[in-house]
């Protein structure tokens, strides 16, 4: 028997329905609306904490972004925390390792800040980043952000193209 045989006697009698992966996009909204709701987790304003975002993401630092958002440069720092932003702890791993021995008790104060060798903001802002946590609905916002703005990373690479060296030049 052939397949042509086999398939003689069928017909299609109903309509298949096309299925998708069903998707919900809340990325309508500016970040202030999205930061909105979790205000009381932020430093400062929602508003405030969104300028912040988008200054960074443009490629801002800390201190660009504080004084267009018309914060402090450690709220700053605070809010870019909290909306899951890395790199914010001005300390190295061993040093952040400290804080959180004193954040523990294991430390007192001025030992803990005598062995990581930072000043007295950048210890504050190392204890404030080791003791709360990123906000995973704020990182959530924020990652779409920076993502979006992926574009100033590439533009900056590109304006410093002729300043780079690659392997080629090795030889």
């Amino acid at each position: 028997m052939t397949l042509s045989e086999i398939a003689a006697g069928i017909e299609v009698t109903a309509s298949q329905e096309e299925r998708g992966v069903a998707t919900v996009d809340d990325t309508d909204g500016d970040l202030a609306t999205r930061f909105a709701p979790h205000a009381d987790a932020l430093p400062c304003t929602p508003a405030a904490a969104a300028v912040v975002v988008e200054s960074h993401a443009r490629g801002g630092s800390v201190g660009d972004s504080a004084r267009e958002a018309g914060v402090a440069p450690m709220t700053a720092a605070k809010a870019l925390h909290r909306c899951g932003v890395d790199g914010v702890s001005p300390l190295g791993p061993t040093a952040r390792q400290v804080v959180r021995d004193w954040l523990a008790g294991g430390l007192s104060r001025a030992d803990a800040l005598e062995l990581t060798g930072g000043d007295e903001a950048a210890f504050a802002l190392a204890g404030y980043v080791e003791s709360h946590e990123p906000v995973p609905e704020l990182a959530d916002a924020t990652r779409g952000a920076l993502e979006d703005s992926g574009n100033a990373s590439v533009a900056k690479r590109d304006a410093l193209d002729g300043t780079m060296s690659s392997v080629s030049d090795l030889r």
